[in-house]
């Protein structure tokens, strides 16, 4: 079960990665679940990721932001 648990949670950190997003940080979690009469462990996945967004040097400088703070 726990090679299991690791291989979804490889998949998982490839699927964000694909998607552009550097995997900063990874927790795995295996515990028997207190609503479940089964004897199969259940797994929690937190994991952090960052994605820069580089903002495109040919948009105009003046654009109406509503986040914006203008004097």
């Amino acid at each position: 079960m726990d090679r299991e648990m690791l291989t979804d949670q490889r998949e998982l950190v490839e699927l964000i990665e694909s998607a552009g997003w550097e995997v900063t940080g990874l927790e795995l979690s295996s515990y028997d679940s207190p609503w479940v009469d089964e004897d199969a462990p259940e797994a929690e996945v937190t994991i952090t990721a960052r994605k820069p967004y580089v903002e495109d040097e040919d948009a105009d400088e003046d654009d109406e932001s509503p986040f914006r703070i203008s004097d």
